[in-house]
């Protein structure tokens, strides 16, 4: 076990320094010098959806919420609200890296909106480490590299302007997640065999 563990470790490690990386910064940087940053938004936003497909750990976590909710919540919906978090999460990354706008106006309304709902939803839901699982070895090897070569390009401080991406992917599932559990919860009481969650 350890042998495949360390086998794999040197083989990720080693396709995202010499691809990954290398490549999301180089693109990021192109983008812009080549006068089309207004298509970093999108393109974050479209490489986001398709990210959270690629992510073992996503698929896992479906399948999990699909069993614990006896299908309320099938796996299927559960991806597709992954997808849009983790799409709205790039885009609004790019919008800082293009603004220069402080993370904590994107983070505290974020994290109010996620503990307003916690209060609505099973607890179940708000306990769904979604944000931890979505923020995987793919986001951070080849997103952040990609804010980091916009914002070099653009001029703007990289240390400020380019990080916070991984917290945005970290918050956005957070929300979605327990807008699942409010559809959950709104499904559970048409349903007389739905399980009842804590």
């Amino acid at each position: 076990g350890v042998g495949y563990t360390f086998l794999g470790l040197v083989l990720f490690l080693t396709g995202v320094n010499v691809g990954f990386s290398p490549l999301g910064y180089v693109l990021g940087k192109e983008l812009v010098t080549s006068g089309l940053s207004a298509l970093l938004i999108p393109l974050a936003m479209l490489m986001g959806w398709f990210i959270i497909d690629a992510e073992p750990a996503v698929h896992i976590l479906n399948k999990q919420v699909e069993e614990l909710t006896s299908g309320a919540i099938s796996a299927k919906a559960m991806g597709l609200s992954l997808s849009v978090a983790v799409a709205l999460a790039n885009g609004l990354a790019m919008v800082r890296v293009l603004t220069g706008l402080p993370i904590l106006y994107f983070l505290l309304p974020g994290y109010a909106v996620a503990l307003g709902l916690s209060f609505f939803v099973p607890r179940t839901f708000t306990a769904i480490d979604s944000g931890g699982v979505a923020s995987g070895p793919l986001t951070a090897t080849f997103m952040l590299p990609l804010a980091m070569g916009a914002c070099t390009a653009l001029g703007g401080n990289v240390m400020t302007d380019a990080f916070g991406l991984v917290a945005l992917v970290a918050m956005m599932p957070l929300i979605t997640v327990q807008v699942m559990g409010g559809i959950y919860v709104l499904k559970s009481r048409t349903k007389t065999d739905a399980p009842v969650l804590p």
